[in-house]
């Protein structure tokens, strides 16, 4: 018989930014309600003197969209986060195709802290 190799780390989704637990889904949950937005969406993460910032970027579903308004759709959906998740986000939107599109499972937070 088999046996089961050992466990060799844990990979899940969740975010803590400033003490809040954060779930990618829950974003994606957000930003679905917006009808001008694709689900198409990456969550940056950002370290600024000592304090971690989120960077929201958001594909719309047309070029048009982006294009006219893109500033509305951001300050929405900035209002949206930080009332459902209790984080501060910057929202970028983008026209459609603008993030990379993954092969296999989606990848959906990129941290840009440096190591320490």
């Amino acid at each position: 018989m088999r046996r089961i190799a050992r466990v060799a780390g844990r990979s899940d989704d969740m975010l803590i930014m400033r003490a809040v637990n954060v779930f990618p889904s829950q974003i994606e949950a957000i930003l679905s309600v917006e009808t001008r937005l694709a689900p198409c969406y990456l969550l940056e993460i950002r370290r600024r003197g000592r304090l971690d910032e989120l960077t929201v970027k958001v594909e719309t579903r047309t070029v048009e969209a982006a294009e006219a308004n893109g500033g509305d759709i951001s300050r929405h959906a900035e209002r949206l986060i930080k009332d459902h998740v209790g984080v501060s986000a910057t929202v970028v939107v983008v026209p459609p195709g603008t993030i990379e599109r993954a092969q296999g499972k989606a990848r959906r937070v990129v941290d840009l802290r440096p190591a320490s």
